[in-house]
């Protein structure tokens, strides 16, 4: 993730929180927990302001939280009480695996030379049998806009990529629009893999 990505949301925590917090993340939920077990460890990787923390918090589950943005991590840790960690997705490192990675809307900040040993760094956090959901924008170009790199998949080139990574599997992709409010005409990649071979 680069330097200026992580600083667009040091500066613009208030604006990013205000357009995302509240996002209904109904849809995408539940093709996630079906494959955790009650209670299991979740991961929230580039957690943001911790809507989603807070999501699988009051579903019951074990969560721990980071980001790269110091004004998130202070944003994350308001909301949920969790004790966040500053971190990137290069060098992040926990003592326990996690049975879930949710991953929604962050890695599209990884550049795709550094895409395939991120994911296999995050998969090694998982317990055998793990899941991990991740969400890029929808398309073939990737971009930079207002300072943050924006790495783009579609079902063909997110396929090339998991090659690269023996230990995950594809449990399910589909697209669907953005649901922040004025924007749904963007669409959105969204996947869930699994580690091993034991996925429910």
């Amino acid at each position: 993730m680069t330097d200026e990505s992580i600083e667009y949301y040091n500066r613009n925590a208030d604006r990013y929180i205000h357009d995302t917090v509240e996002a209904d993340m109904g849809a995408h939920y539940p093709r996630f927990e079906r494959h955790l077990p009650p209670g299991g460890r979740v991961l929230d990787a580039g957690c943001g302001s911790g809507r989603d923390s807070l999501h699988f918090l009051r579903q019951g589950y074990q969560v721990e939280a980071f980001d790269a943005s110091r004004e998130m991590v202070r944003r994350c840790a308001d909301l949920t009480g969790l004790p966040v960690r500053l971190a990137r997705f290069e060098d992040v490192a926990y003592d326990e695996p996690f049975d879930g990675i949710w991953a929604c809307a962050s890695l599209l900040h990884v550049r795709k030379p550094e895409m395939a040993a991120v994911l296999g760094r995050l998969a090694s956090l998982l317990t055998d049998g793990g899941v991990f959901f991740l969400s890029y924008k929808y398309g073939d170009q990737d971009y930079t806009k207002e300072g943050r790199t924006f790495t783009c998949y579609t079902e063909a080139s997110f396929a090339d990529l998991l090659r690269h990574i023996p230990a995950l599997s594809l449990l399910d992709l589909y697209i669907t629009g953005d649901v922040r409010p004025g924007r749904e005409h963007e669409r959105w990649l969204s996947v869930i893999v699994g580690k091993g071979s034991e996925q429910t």
